[in-house]
């Protein structure tokens, strides 16, 4: 049994290595689509979402019916974000342990809940960021020579310079 289907966009930009048939997928929108509310009223999330949105909508990888996966993918960012921001706080004015454990009112030593936040928001971003082809994984099999000037350069990460 094979994995999760890819979108057709995706398997085009990865340069369909099964040389299968590929099916036309309804075209949504030519529209770049707003962040949902959720994304608007939630600084970190709607700034992760104007980084990343533009270069995925030329992709053909963000459109009107793909905006609220993409726009949990922008929530878990800034949830991870937020969390690991108070962590650091916590860090700088109480020390490394007391960021990463608590005390119970019985004296028990328990994760600091900060971290369980952290860890949860951060398994999220990585599964919805690898639906849009943003992890190293999913760019490395994607059909672009890095030698090769194109179209789509700079978009979606960063080219490396050798």
């Amino acid at each position: 049994m094979g994995g999760q289907p890819k979108p057709t966009k995706l398997k085009i930009l990865e340069g369909n290595p099964g040389r299968r048939k590929l099916h036309q997928e309804p075209d949504m929108s030519s529209d770049m689509p707003d962040p949902p509310e959720t994304v608007k009223d939630d600084a970190y999330a709607l700034q992760e979402w104007n980084r990343l949105a533009p270069g995925l909508h030329v992709l053909g990888l963000l459109n009107n019916a793909d905006a609220a996966t993409f726009g949990a993918y922008c929530t878990s960012y800034s949830r991870w974000r937020n969390a690991e921001e108070q962590l650091q706080k916590t860090a700088r004015e109480e020390g490394a342990l007391a960021a990463l454990v608590q005390i119970t009112k019985h004296g028990n030593c328990i994760q600091n809940t900060l971290v369980g936040v952290a860890n949860k928001a951060m398994r999220d971003m990585m599964k919805y960021a690898g639906e849009f082809g943003l992890t190293p994984v999913a760019r490395a099999k994607l059909a672009v020579d890095p030698a090769k000037k194109n179209k789509f350069e700079g978009l979606i990460g960063r080219q490396r310079t050798s």
